[in-house]
């Protein structure tokens, strides 16, 4: 049931972030901080995969800064600019040439104001030749008469009060009214604008725009086309890559649109190359490069013939300028100061190279299913991983979701929004990390209350870190059981005063408890000076029977200490009894509804008790069942005995722990050899010979065990056991 629940809060997670998306992607309820971050990942993919290279068949006519040092100010005299553009023609042999600027008004020439002065007080002179010559305005359109000349011109998208709308000659359109044939398309439509006088644009055949509506601080996307009372017309990089390719017609491509009940506007046409477009004529500009993807020519080299003949001969080239004065420079996705002129420049050559990125109205739908796939693998896998895994996993969500990003804009050229995807998947991982935080800590906090009394801290952390579901309900496990008891203890308490008894007991009980803990032990309860205890539960251990020895050992080793400090206080010597048992026993939260404990029980648990009662008997600190002795390794131990304990039919081999095998000296084994064959003999009834075994080992090691079978074999001597004597021990006391 708490899973269902844990579920159906990542569930719900999931679906509020959904909705919240597809608000987002609706545009119903746009999110500027994604917007934002958006445009910052469009300019990272873009810079990633530009082509990087030189575009060889387009070339820049700079003013620059020394153009102007050389020809003085701009604007230049018109005179001037016919030297540029014959130039261009006649001696370079460009194939187009496309004017980034426009040349508003007529050029008021001072050398023409001095011929009238002089006509009127001297007529004879030849008045009439000087001023063809200074007819500057008329050299300039002349030398664009028949010629691959685009003039550029400004839209203004909205005029101030008292300025006028228009100023200067507009180009013919691209396609005047009539031809859209009734098609309805969301042209930018411009207030007013700023043309060529109008000599000069009568002179040339083309004109394109070289204004672009104020759509952000940087410079992204540029419409294509734009209208002026019905009419449409062109912009100057396309206007000057369709010149270049012959002048081919402009069309228009469409998608059905069942939803919308039409067409949907797909692409412009030029030829044969399809450029996409958003639903506004819009394209993402295809930046070649950083600045500089293109031949740079200072005009003044052309103006004075000192350029060379193969960086011009058949190009296709802009006339514009980086001179820092004349402030034609953009903030764009490459640099935060772009000349201009490089704008047009890079979108003719994305329309000759066909290098344009796509963003189709269906990228909306793409964008919707990436992020509800991404919540639920999130909401469905998060629940089931731990806080690393959970981390490794939602940075290979993000690789991922970039890597198939990155490869649909360079495969595909298509541009898949990435900040609302990555929002998306952080915003459910944050919500599913803080919920699984909270969770985890009442969880915790329950997993304290349950255990903490029984178990230390630091193995509540493990529970908690293992993510293994614990109760308190009772259940059958595998594992290991130790009793302890303080051997005199009714005598010790008899000779002490009540405060030294307390006293005594919590200097003993703790390291007792210390070396549990520190074993991996679970605390039962205190019996008065007795100390019951239990491995494999709440937390399952594999290795319970090895810690539950571990832990005795280290026990009496820690009683040798515990003597010498109660040894500096009069007080009497502490000697305890251990005995530990092993296998199936029920754990659990036991009790009534007055007092419940959280204890074991089970014969298993009923054997440790009587190991441990058994320790005096035979003079052992430590008695272990045989199924402990099978699960335990590097420990030296002697076999003490086949007994038939109180409660129990079946006999059991029982053993003492010596030391660690590592610490077990030549006599010892040599003794423990001894042993042996003395027990092998006393199980075969043969007491004479164990007899006379067990009394040198005596005599060598004297200790109650070896006593203890002497007396036996005493008794059997006097008194000889029946014929089927087994060897098995009957032991009548707990």
């Amino acid at each position: 049931m708490a899973a269902i629940k844990t579920y159906g809060f990542h569930v719900t997670a999931a679906l509020a972030v959904l909705f919240f998306a597809l608000l987002h992607i609706s545009g119903s309820a746009r999110i500027p901080l994604l917007d934002e971050i958006e445009e910052y990942l469009y300019d990272v993919r873009l810079r990633w995969n530009m082509p990087g290279t030189l575009d060889d068949r387009i070339v820049i006519v700079d003013i620059d800064e020394r153009s102007i040092a050389a020809e003085g100010h701009f604007p230049w005299q018109r005179d001037k600019m016919a030297t540029l553009v014959n130039n261009l023609f006649d001696i370079y042999g460009v194939r187009v040439l496309a004017f980034d600027m426009a040349f508003p008004e007529r050029e008021e020439s001072t050398a023409l104001r001095l011929i009238e002065e002089l006509r009127a007080s001297e007529p004879a002179l030849p008045f009439d030749q000087l001023e063809q010559r200074w007819q500057t305005d008329q050299l300039f359109a002349e030398s664009v008469v028949a010629r691959d000349v685009i003039l550029g011109f400004a839209f203004k998208q909205f005029v101030p009060e008292r300025e006028q709308a228009e100023a200067g000659l507009l180009p013919l359109p691209s396609l005047f009214a009539e031809q859209l044939d009734g098609i309805n398309l969301p042209f930018y439509t411009a207030a007013g604008f700023v043309g060529n006088f109008d000599a000069l644009q009568e002179a040339s055949e083309f004109g394109a725009f070289f204004s672009y509506p104020r759509l952000d601080d940087v410079t992204r996307i540029t419409p294509l086309l734009q209208a002026y009372q019905g009419d449409v017309f062109e912009a100057l990089g396309m206007a000057a890559a369709r010149l270049y390719l012959g002048n081919p017609p402009l069309q228009f491509a469409f998608a059905s649109d069942t939803e919308r009940n039409g067409l949907t506007l797909e692409q412009v046409v030029i030829g044969d190359i399809g450029i996409p477009t958003d639903e506004k004529l819009q394209v993402y500009i295809p930046f070649r490069g950083r600045q500089g993807s293109f031949a740079y020519v200072s005009a003044t080299d052309v103006i004075n013939q000192e350029a060379t003949l193969e960086r011009l001969q058949d190009k296709l080239v802009f006339v514009g300028t980086s001179a820092a004065g004349l402030l034609d420079l953009r903030a764009t996705p490459v640099a935060d100061a772009y000349v201009g002129v490089e704008i047009h420049a890079n979108l003719a050559s994305g329309i000759l190279d066909q290098r344009f990125m796509r963003s189709p109205p269906y990228v909306a739908g793409i964008e919707a299913v990436f992020i509800a796939v991404n919540l639920v693998l999130l909401a469905a896998l998060i629940p089931l991983l731990s806080p690393v895994a959970a981390s490794v996993f939602i940075l290979t969500v993000v690789f991922a979701n970039v890597a198939l990003n990155f490869y649909l804009w360079t495969a595909q050229q298509l541009i898949l929004p990435l900040s609302s995807v990555l929002a998306a998947i952080f915003t459910l991982a944050f919500i599913q990390i803080i919920y699984d935080y909270f969770v985890e800590s009442r969880r915790k906090q329950r997993l304290g209350r349950l255990f903490g009394q029984y178990i230390p801290a630091e193995l509540v952390e493990e529970i908690d870190a293992s993510g293994e579901e614990l109760s308190l309900e009772g259940e059958n496990r595998d594992m290991s059981v130790l009793f302890s008891d303080v051997r005199g203890f009714t005598t010790i308490s008899e000779s002490l005063e009540p405060s030294e008894l307390t006293q005594l007991m919590n200097e003993f009980l703790t390291p007792i408890t210390r070396i549990i803990h520190d074993n991996r032990g679970t605390i039962d309860k205190y019996m008065g000076d007795a100390v019951m205890a239990f491995w494999g539960a709440p937390l399952r251990d594999e290795s319970h029977a090895q810690n539950a020895l571990d832990a005795a050992l280290a026990m009496v080793e820690a009683m040798q200490q515990v003597t010498q400090d109660f040894a500096a206080k009069n007080w009497p010597e502490i000697k305890v009894g251990i005995g530990i048992s092993s296998g199936p026993m029920n754990v659990g939260n036991m009790g009534s509804e007055f007092r419940m404990a959280y204890t074991v029980m089970g014969d298993v648990v009923n054997l440790g008790s009587r190991l441990e009662g058994q320790t005096k008997n035979y003079g052992a600190d430590i008695i272990i069942s045989q199924e402990t002795a099978d699960q335990v390794s590097g420990i030296c131990l002697r076999e003490l005995d086949l007994i038939r304990v109180k409660g129990k039919n079946v006999p059991i081999t029982i053993y003492e722990p010596l030391c660690r095998d590592a610490d077990a000296d030549e006599a010892l084994r040599e003794e423990l050899q001894e042993y042996q064959q003395a027990l092998a003999h006393y199980r075969k009834a043969d007491f004479q010979q164990a007899q006379a075994l067990f009394l040198r080992l005596a005599e060598r090691h004297p200790q109650p065990l070896y006593a203890l079978y002497l007396e036996r074999i005493q008794a059997f001597l006097d008194s000889p056991p029946p014929p089927d004597w087994d060897g098995v021990f009957v032991a009548t006391s707990k």
